[in-house]
């Protein structure tokens, strides 16, 4: 049985020096790399796409998304990656999707 997590912003809040020196996006859309989230509903860039657990076979409960964050560390043109999770077989599964 699908669960559904309420949804969580994300905000990225850098913890070493490295990260504090990572520069924003130069030629992206103001909100690329600011649309992680933690449970609720995906933003499905494409198609939706909801996987099924390989155990029970029932739809997954969509668990995170995680941005891009910058021009060195972009995924697929400004993609992002969802993951999915079967709260009753602890499967996961996961997939990038982009512009």
């Amino acid at each position: 049985m699908k669960k559904n997590i309420p949804p969580f912003r994300m905000v990225l809040e850098p913890m070493t020096e490295e990260a504090k020196k990572i520069t924003p996006f130069k030629w992206a859309s103001k909100e690329i790399g600011k649309r992680h989230l933690l449970g609720g509903s995906p933003d499905f860039i494409q198609e939706d796409k909801w996987p099924t657990c390989s155990e029970c076979h029932e739809k997954m409960t969509f668990y995170a998304q995680l941005d891009s964050i910058n021009d060195e560390f972009c995924i697929a043109d400004c993609g992002m990656i969802y993951v999915f999770v079967c709260l009753e077989c602890n499967e996961v599964a996961s997939f990038i999707q982009s512009n």
